[in-house]
């Protein structure tokens, strides 16, 4: 503790440590975006003059954050041109029939892909798939999509191109001197942890995932429970004027809990079933989606959203769900503030919100990240928000086919952007940014869907975060805290010290964003290099697994948010299914990590 005491007599130690503390608050609570809490570290540490602007905005030049914006614009043309068209028609055939083989070609051919696309849009391609595997097969899709979340966490751990986090350990590596990491660089640690996680999701009991039930079937009991939340208004016309909810033809049709009437600004609450309705009341139901597609041809009441002012045309609508995934700008603002019908073309008929009750009205609801919402908007709409960061349209559209013409093109360009830097000296960033080039030049992505492509909320929290690792590195913090860290495993074993930080970096991890965990972490843990006599680079490999390895919570990691809506699930699904791995990976990965430092 000595040593970080000395180090915290320094006033931009002192700085320094503020901002981490506060920031790690920030990133705790959610309170405002995570990118938008790394712009605010920066400002601050550059306020305090801890760094000059050079080095506080050296992160947004890196070569790491440049390979990630070239590698989203790669995967949008290799989605686009219909190069997992193979994967997807192996889901939808005869003999993926059970769950269990399902997640067996999940694990074994969808990993794999996210070794080399980063996992966010494998799963946003692959989450209507599933879900109309499911329909078909009359399987919950809970048994199902929470495997496809962790198999493209163990797959993106393969090659360094798999995930976003891969190429900021990258990134702080070369700015901490231990230089970049290959595109191969732990590949050899990557394909027994993939092996070792299918093995556990093939063979874990199945009691571990739960069976939420499908949504159309109203045999649960508490299926109402996991319905959508709408409103209805009753017209003057409406047969249901002067009646009691108890007894008329809404409840007697329809399956649905009333939980608010709205009069003339006055908001009632259950219970209702004996009061007398009027003409001009709104009612906030929560009903399945058949009902409600029933419900919106039924004459005795409007969706509310269709007794708005200048409602869209029937001719050529369709309806869809779409999920809010994580890091959406949605979230946090209303329908009514976002003007959502003008801005996309389409109308909100519905909200789903895993197992809270919604009790504002549906134009004044704050929308969170994993809300589901029901729209109707014409084709040509949807297609248009296919392409968008901040709403996930999780149903598949009839003859929305890619431009297969291109397929080939964009598998051999992307096969040639891994091969240049493997066998060339050719560095990583400028293989894939002549792979964007290509794909652009031969057709494979527009100029406009290579920009849609790049995601700013993470470009922004990527760019950021280094600035952490500098800031600990200049002011002597990482030096201090891993010194105070040495005291703890001095008497420890290699193997116990890598076990202690692996398993604290997963923790950390699912509390914070992955990234931050990376950025605050590895500073401090390859300051141990020297007392532990390992090289610096196993000590990061060992922070860079254990905030890949996300499967205890929903907001650990953002494919796991991606399915919790989806899936249905609850807040300790996510555990009960991803302890085991997670206790697996924790005594696994630092044996391997030693076993190659080893042989090295």
């Amino acid at each position: 503790m000595a040593e970080l005491s000395a180090a915290l007599q320094n006033g931009d130690a002192q700085i320094t440590l503020a901002v981490l503390v506060l920031a790690v608050a920030l990133f705790i609570s959610g309170v405002i975006a995570p990118e938008l809490v790394g712009l605010l570290s920066l400002a601050l540490l550059m306020i305090g003059g801890v760094l000059t602007p050079l080095q506080a905005l050296a992160g947004f030049g890196s070569p790491a954050l440049i390979t990630l914006m070239g590698l989203f614009a790669v995967s949008a043309a290799l989605f686009r041109s219909g190069a997992l068209d193979r994967l997807r028609e192996q889901i939808a055939s005869d003999r993926i029939r059970s769950p269990r083989r399902l997640i067996a070609l999940l694990g074994l051919v969808v990993a794999p892909v996210s070794g080399v696309v980063p996992n966010t849009p494998v799963v946003a391609t692959l989450l209507p798939v599933l879900e109309a595997w499911c329909r078909r097969r009359r399987v919950a899709p809970s048994r199902v999509l929470l495997p496809l979340s962790f198999a493209t966490l163990l797959g993106g751990t393969l090659t360094l191109l798999g995930s976003s986090v891969n190429l900021l350990a990258s990134d702080i590596s070369e700015q901490l001197g231990y230089g970049p990491l290959q595109l191969f660089s732990f590949t050899s640690i990557g394909i027994p942890v993939w092996l070792t996680g299918v093995a556990y999701m093939l063979l874990a009991p199945r009691g571990l995932l739960p069976d939420r039930g499908l949504e159309a079937n109203s045999l649960t009991p508490d299926q109402n429970l996991e319905g959508y939340f709408t409103e209805v208004t009753i017209p003057g016309s409406s047969s249901l004027v002067g009646q009691t909810l108890r007894h008329s033809r809404l409840q007697r049709r329809f399956d649905v809990d009333v939980l608010e009437l709205q009069r003339e600004g006055e908001r009632l609450m259950p219970p209702l079933a004996d009061r007398q309705l009027e003409a001009g009341d709104r009612l906030l139901l929560r009903i399945t989606r058949h009902d409600l597609l029933r419900l919106q041809q039924d004459e005795t009441v409007l969706l509310a959203a269709d007794s708005l002012a200048h409602p869209p045309e029937e001719g050529g609508q369709t309806m869809v769900e779409v999920l809010l995934p994580s890091g959406s700008t949605l979230a946090g603002a209303s329908l009514r503030e976002l003007r959502f019908r003008q801005r996309y073309n389409a109308t909100v008929l519905a909200l789903r919100r895993g197992q809270q009750t919604v009790q504002e009205r549906l134009g004044q609801a704050v929308l969170k990240e994993g809300d589901v919402l029901l729209i109707q908007a014409p084709v040509d709409a949807i297609r248009g928000l296919q392409s968008n960061h901040d709403l996930l349209v999780l149903d598949e559209l009839e003859n929305d086919l890619p431009t297969v013409r291109r397929k080939p093109l964009s598998i051999a360009i992307t096969a040639g952007m891994l091969l240049l830097p493997t066998l060339t000296s050719i560095p990583l960033v400028a293989s894939v940014l002549l792979a964007v080039v290509l794909m652009v030049i031969g057709g494979c992505l527009r100029s406009g869907e290579m920009l849609r492509s790049i995601r700013l909320d993470v470009i922004l929290l990527l760019g950021a975060l280094p600035s952490f690792s500098v800031a600990m590195q200049r002011t002597g913090l990482a030096d201090g805290l891993a010194a105070s860290l040495r005291v703890l495993l001095v008497n420890w074993p290699d193997y116990g010290a890598l076990l202690v930080i692996f398993l604290s970096t997963t923790l950390l991890t699912e509390v914070l964003s992955n990234a931050a965990s990376v950025a605050l972490l590895i500073p401090v843990a390859t300051q141990l290099a020297a007392p532990l006599n390992l090289p610096p680079q196993a000590l990061l490999l060992t922070v860079l697994f254990g905030a890949s390895q996300s499967f205890l919570t929903p907001m650990g990691y953002q494919t796991n948010l991606m399915v919790f809506g989806p899936g249905r699930y609850r807040f300790f699904d996510v555990a009960r299914y991803g302890l085991g791995l997670t206790v697996l990976m924790t005594l696994l990965v630092p044996w391997l990590i030693l076993n190659q430092m080893g042989g090295a």
